[in-house]
């Protein structure tokens, strides 16, 4: 028999009784379905296990959906999420839940120039008031304007503030189930975002940034606490994953964490040990939403041993987001929480204290790096590479 056999299909008739894990074990027999299968499996079998840092990415307009607060949070409750790199708009969508207002199911066949004049917002078929992002706004900017925002810092601490005030009023409203900033909040997960100017949070924060605050949302304290993250990871036996929802700058930044520890910080790593990502981008556009697991070992972001393991399925991120939540609450026992939050100073001083004893030992091999030439105002180093003077 070959050895590219696997499982024999053996279709029978669903009945009207079946759950979530048969349907995908048993009728998830082929192409995506299959790709969706396999991530299940992979998921509940070997990432959401002891000793795997999750991180996750989200791009996309998931939350305006309600997956923040039906898919997203209940897996952060049950440890399965410890740490997230989200675009800005998801968060700021997310808030809305977390306030108490209400976007509803539409119709994506109708006439947009009617719904400006009737003041309501389309997402594709959601539609909201737009006094919805108006409320929204004005709270953000009240809350940016307290003493512990004035400062700078990274998105991760922003995120977990930004959660703490929306939590506050999801307990003054009653509201039921929290939203997915609120949630993490609680729960110790930090949440970046790559592109902090490229959402409403965003545009508030320029806003505020004209009247005098002193809010700086620093991309570098980002870079490094992601780096420091995914260095953390592999202390001891412990390893990586990578699962990414959409594609985008998020996705990117998840990754770029093993390039910047062993590329740029001159660190030992071998990359992701799980890369699992959900998407509807082809990869023959060149685009990093698209990238293959295989792709992205030339760059070291995935553990090219680890490769068999990875797994990309081809569909809207809204279709497999929740069977996948669904199947691996049903599958996994919760996980102890590690809440990274609490952990990331401690995290990215052993990144720091690494770093710089590495780079001493690689001056001290390399006494003589360059070569001056004064006549042209370079210095030339061994790779070819002309870098200019400055002194």
């Amino acid at each position: 028999m070959s050895k590219q056999r696997g499982q024999k299909i053996a279709p029978t008739p669903i009945t009207s009784d079946i759950g979530v894990v048969d349907l995908i074990n048993n009728y998830f027999t082929a192409y995506n379905s299959a790709r969706l299968r396999e991530a299940c499996q992979l998921l509940s079998k070997d990432v959401l296990q002891d000793g795997v840092t999750v991180g996750v990415s989200l791009s996309g307009a998931m939350t305006p959906a309600g997956f923040g607060v039906s898919a997203l949070a209940p897996l952060i409750r049950n440890g399965f999420i410890d740490w997230m790199i989200s675009t800005g708009a998801n968060l700021y969508h997310d808030m809305h839940y977390g306030l108490g207002f209400e976007l509803f199911a539409g119709n994506p066949f109708v006439d947009d120039v009617k719904l400006r004049e009737e003041g309501t917002i389309r997402i594709y078929d959601i539609v909201f008031g737009y006094d919805v992002l108006l409320e929204t706004d004005a709270f953000i900017r009240k809350i940016l304007q307290a003493e512990p925002f004035q400062k700078r810092m990274g998105t991760a601490e922003f995120h977990y503030l930004l959660g703490k005030y929306v939590r506050e009023v999801e307990k003054q409203l009653g509201v039921q189930h929290s939203c997915l900033l609120a949630t993490a909040y609680e729960y110790g997960v930090p949440i970046y975002t790559s592109s902090p100017g490229d959402s409403s949070i965003g545009m508030n924060v320029a806003a505020l940034a004209l009247e005098g605050s002193q809010l700086i949302l620093d991309p570098s304290i980002d870079v490094n606490e992601t780096a420091a993250i995914a260095y953390n990871a592999r202390e001891g036996d412990g390893k990586s994953a990578a699962v990414i929802l959409g594609g985008g700058s998020p996705k990117n930044f998840l990754l770029q964490t093993q390039p910047q520890i062993h590329e740029v910080l001159g660190l030992e790593e071998r990359g992701h040990d799980f890369f699992v990502q959900f998407t509807d981008a082809r990869p023959d556009t060149g685009g990093l939403s698209g990238a293959t697991p295989s792709e992205a070992v030339s760059w070291g972001k995935i553990d090219p041993e680890e490769l068999p393991s990875t797994i990309v399925c081809y569909t809207d991120s809204t279709i497999a987001l929740p069977l996948v939540t669904a199947y691996v609450m049903n599958q996994c026992s919760p996980r102890p929480l590690k809440r990274l939050y609490d952990q990331r100073e401690a995290m990215l001083a052993t990144l720091q204290k690494d770093y710089l004893a590495a780079k001493t030992q690689s001056s001290d091999k390399v006494p003589a790096v360059m070569v001056e030439d004064a006549a042209q105002g370079v210095a030339t180093y061994p790779c070819g590479r002309l870098i200019p003077n400055n002194s």
